[in-house]
């Protein structure tokens, strides 16, 4: 059983100003109010709904010819639909403020009790993963509305080999709400809480506004928020690797019983990806550092009149670009624009989430960080969390989140157990939507110094996604092997931080004591183990798609609408085919790293 549950994701990006009014959430197109009669009634109807579909058909599955099972899948989707809106819901309220207690307390009530009324439906999976090969095919050969539904059962038997006896499948759902989940809600909770003493600011910050002073124009305020950053992070790194250690061991302890062969493979199963294909991706990027970002950086230092780039230089603007604060209204005008001129109907579809409430936009003490878009149900309508705060990359934040929402938008016709994209595609419209930004900003330069800005800002932006999400893959892999082996200790952890940023960044930098601590406040690593490789996956097929299109494929923009409108009811393989495209092709991603290599290239012509 699936809980619908937003995590939210670090882009930390944003400065301060007059940016106009920033729209909030109206979530009352999922309830009213948390205290509304219409989430007693879903819960009733939930416990109901659960206990009645495993007296219909616990033990049965085996004897359901094809009408009967689509029934049964339906009614799977219909509980499916009512236990996510419950979820959505008390997940967004809670990150619009997560030291709000009341909130926090409203989420794991709902949790505890959905995820005690859904126990009994625990053997929905396992006995339909018994159901033999040749009755399985024949079963969803036999009527054609069922067999839509075969991804999913694909999907859930290639868990087949990994899956428990029924009555510890219980136990672990059962303890859900206790396990990892309630180690993410300290991590959230303790990072909204942290407060940081920045040198020359006249009282404490939050992290997201920490974290944007890295991109501030001024060299020393950058370096005090770099040192405030590795202070706090430093007197609380013994509960982050507290947090760390129990989740890897726990990890280990599941993967384990389920006979995983590595840490990831759990991952790959659940993004429906080959082991091999992320392999390919991962020692594709790992080859191209030297071409990619140590050039870059070393590009970086010399603008810069540095010889040695320190980490609060790594985000920075560069000496040639005027500082400006970019208000909504204007960021909403370049984004939009730009979907518009791709497809007028894309920008139809994100249309409603700037007048309808379903971005929440502002920074906000206890707001979870970052940006994230959540699909909530099919029935309903996706929600964006942002914290714009004005500089460019929000802008690009904006348009990436914006994509999730409409790719969400797209895919919810296919109905709640097929929509959902696996991780690796679903960054397909964000990136996207990003690219499309950044060339019709490109389109509109006028000057070398204007083009210049913007190419190395992309740049920067593809490296922070290619390179340094494939860093922070690495370091994951070298954490859950090192656990195995034993209890990490924070120093084993910041070794192994260290050694992926060397390697990645290149000579270019010199690290500042502390540094060491900064792999504590990414969220991806607590809530999504592996998760980070889609970004990667995602930049890398979107670079090969834009390819695509500027060489003018016919019908670019009917198929690129049809890939988002089938979420999850297709393979990477069928979605890429009609493009030409195989991400099975280890020449593949070198096609999006050499698009990354070309822009450094006209960068360097420039100097």
């Amino acid at each position: 059983m699936t809980i619908h549950l937003p995590s939210p994701v670090l882009d930390a990006n944003a400065s301060g100003g007059a940016l106009g009014e920033l729209p909030e959430w109206d979530l009352s197109d999922l309830y009213p109010s948390p205290d509304a009669p219409e989430i007693s009634r879903d819960l009733d109807w939930l416990e109901r709904a659960c206990a009645d579909f495993a007296a219909s058909y616990e033990g049965k599955l085996a004897t359901l010819d094809a009408a009967a099972m689509l029934e049964c899948v339906r009614a799977y989707e219909r509980i499916e639909m009512k236990a996510g809106r419950i979820m959505s819901y008390a997940g967004l309220r809670y990150y619009q403020n997560t030291t709000d207690a009341a909130r926090a307390k409203f989420l794991s009530d709902c949790q505890d009790r959905i995820t005690r009324y859904t126990t009994p439906l625990v053997f929905f999976s396992l006995e339909f993963n018994r159901i033999d090969d040749t009755a399985y095919a024949a079963l969803f050969s036999a009527d054609p509305e069922l067999a839509r539904y075969r991804p999913v059962f694909d999907r859930m038997r290639a868990m087949k080999p990994h899956q428990l006896s029924d009555e510890l499948e219980r136990f672990l759902h059962d303890m859900s709400s206790v396990g990892a989940s309630a180690w993410n809600k300290l991590f959230d909770e303790t990072m909204a809480g942290l407060e940081f003493e920045v040198e020359g600011e006249t009282a404490p910050l939050n992290l997201e506004s920490t974290l944007n002073l890295l991109t501030d124009p001024d060299r020393k305020r950058r370096e005090a928020a770099a040192r405030a950053l590795a202070l706090v992070f430093g007197r609380n790194i013994k509960l982050f690797s507290r947090i760390h250690n129990t989740l890897a061991k726990e990890k280990e302890i599941e993967d384990r019983w389920r006979k995983m062969p590595t840490p990831q493979h759990a991952r790959h199963l659940a993004n429906h990806v080959e082991p091999e294909v992320v392999q390919a991706l991962r020692d594709a990027v790992v080859a191209a550092y030297p071409r990619l970002s140590h050039r870059y950086y070393r590009l970086k230092a010399r603008w810069m009149g540095l010889d040695k780039l320190q980490v609060w230089d790594r985000n920075a603007p560069l000496p040639i670009e005027q500082p400006r604060m970019i208000g909504w209204d204007e960021a909403r005008e370049t984004v939009m624009s730009a979907y518009a001129d791709f497809s007028p109907e894309i920008a139809d579809i994100a249309r409603p989430f700037f007048e309808r409430g379903w971005i929440d936009a502002g920074v906000k003490p206890g707001k979870a960080p970052g940006a994230f878009a959540h699909p909530t149900v099919t029935d309903a309508h996706p929600y964006i969390l942002l914290n714009y705060l004005g500089k460019p990359r929000d802008v690009m934040t904006l348009a990436h989140e914006l994509g999730h929402g409409v790719h969400q938008v797209l895919a919810a016709a296919q109905g709640e157990l097929l929509s959902h994209t696996p991780l690796t595609l679903a960054e397909t419209a964000s990136v996207f939507g990003e690219m499309l930004t950044f060339n019709k900003l490109l389109s509109q330069a006028t000057t070398p110094p204007e083009r210049k800005i913007l190419l190395a800002g992309k740049v920067e932006d593809m490296i922070n996604t290619v390179v340094r999400q494939i860093a922070f893959y690495d370091f994951e892999s070298k954490l859950h092997a090192a656990r195995r082996e034993g209890e990490l200790t924070p120093d084993d952890i910041n070794a192994l931080w260290m050694s992926v940023q060397t390697e990645s960044l290149g000579d270019a930098f010199e690290f500042m004591p502390g540094y060491e601590t900064f792999w504590s406040y990414v969220p991806h690593f607590v809530h999504s183990p592996f998760y980070v490789y889609a970004y990667a996956f995602g930049d890398g097929l979107v670079n090969a798609l834009y390819a695509a299109y500027e060489e003018g494929l016919p019908d670019f923009q009917s198929k690129y609408l049809d890939m988002l409108r089938a979420g999850g009811s297709k393979h990477h393989r069928e979605l890429l085919a009609p493009f030409g495209l195989d991400a099975s092709d280890p020449a593949f991603w070198d096609k999006g790293l050499s698009m990354i290599a070309r822009m450094i290239d006209e960068l360097e012509s420039m100097e």
